[in-house]
């Protein structure tokens, strides 16, 4: 197979890979060098370059010309906007979480979050620019807080949880930009406490429009959601379990999928995520622990699923992994490529 003058690289790689693992049928990770640091990982296409975003001081960005070797860039905030702590009063310098780029009717959205550690004190900002590679940055400001996605839900719904104080349950993390069948944007984001929500966005200010739903939820942690659509249907896939505790990490990559961006989502068991169900897409082994912080991203020549796992090799450093993803026969993703199909169309 030659080249893809998208992905340089990166399908020699892939199947010279896929060859060696016929046997077992295993996928193809890429193979990456370079500046590979990296927590919670976005990935997007622009100007003949692949772009990384990642959580950090500031933004932490890497770009690569071919998708396996890797530079790192400036990060995108130089200084903090003051509504910042005006949610997460205690937070880090500079702390950013999560960032999620995606293009969306002609510019690229970064939304990302802010919070303390271990705490629901936390909110949500946009960046957006007409392209990665001018890196044109505009700061659109503040668009959700814990405090006002949890009045707009207790509002519509009066069974939202409360925590002990009575104060809604949520948290406002891990923001990832999602579209609906008809092209209408949502934004899909949350963490423990009260789980995972998607809200409608208002495709002129690209920020809430109503309240969000409730589409997933898990006791013992649940958090990093991105939803894409392939035939027919809208995946849903979040990192569970324990992050960021090195190689002691217990995050696995998860999903399941609705008919319908607002759910109800359920995993291959047929257990709805809003009862802690998930399918297992990739959990630790022995080098690789703790995966997640996941992004699934398509282009036109198929699906990747892009995200850190701490490096039990390297003192446990959280490091950028990217992998092919498939669909098998009855349409649920795969890290490998037995009876998958073919990867396109939504």
């Amino acid at each position: 197979m030659a080249p893809s003058p998208a992905f340089p690289g990166r399908f020699t790689t892939a199947c010279l890979m896929l060859a060696l693992a016929a046997s077992s049928a295993t996928a193809a990770d890429w193979a990456l060098t370079g500046a590979l640091l990296v927590h919670d990982p976005s990935i997007a296409e622009d100007g003949g370059a692949w772009w990384v975003f990642g959580t950090g001081p500031g933004i932490r960005v890497k770009h690569s010309t071919d998708g396996s070797k890797w530079i790192q860039g400036e990060p995108l905030i130089k200084a903090e906007p003051q509504w910042w702590r005006t949610y997460a009063p205690a937070m880090r310098k500079l702390d950013v979480w999560a960032p999620d780029v995606h293009r969306f009717n002609g510019r690229f959205w970064c939304y990302y979050s802010v919070s303390e550690f271990a705490t629901n004190h936390s909110a949500i900002g946009l960046l957006s620019c007409s392209s990665l590679a001018k890196g044109d940055w505009r700061d659109d400001g503040f668009v959700i807080s814990s405090v006002s996605a949890a009045q707009a839900r207790a509002a519509s719904n009066p069974e939202t949880r409360l925590d002990p104080s009575g104060t809604p349950w949520f948290n406002t993390i891990d923001p990832s930009l999602a579209t609906d069948v008809s092209g209408a944007p949502w934004l899909v984001f949350g963490s423990w406490f009260d789980g995972i929500h998607v809200v409608r966005l208002d495709p002129a200010t690209m920020k809430p429009s109503g309240a969000p739903y409730s589409i997933a939820y898990k006791p013992n942690g649940i958090e990093a959601p991105n939803i894409v659509r392939h035939r027919g249907f809208y995946y849903l896939f979040v990192s569970i379990d324990k992050c960021c505790q090195g190689v002691k990490s217990t995050y696995k990559i998860a999903y399941g999928r609705s008919t319908g961006i607002t759910g109800p989502y359920v995993d291959q068991a047929g257990v709805p995520m809003l009862s802690s169900g998930g399918s297992i897409l990739i959990a630790g082994g022995p080098r690789w622990k703790g995966p997640g912080g996941q992004t699934v991203y398509e282009n036109s020549n198929g699906w990747i699923v892009v995200y850190h796992s701490y490096d039990a090799e390297n003192k446990g450093a959280p490091t950028l992994r990217i992998g092919d993803l498939y669909w098998d026969a009855d349409e649920w993703p795969t890290i490998t490529n037995a009876d998958s199909r073919a990867a396109h169309g939504n």
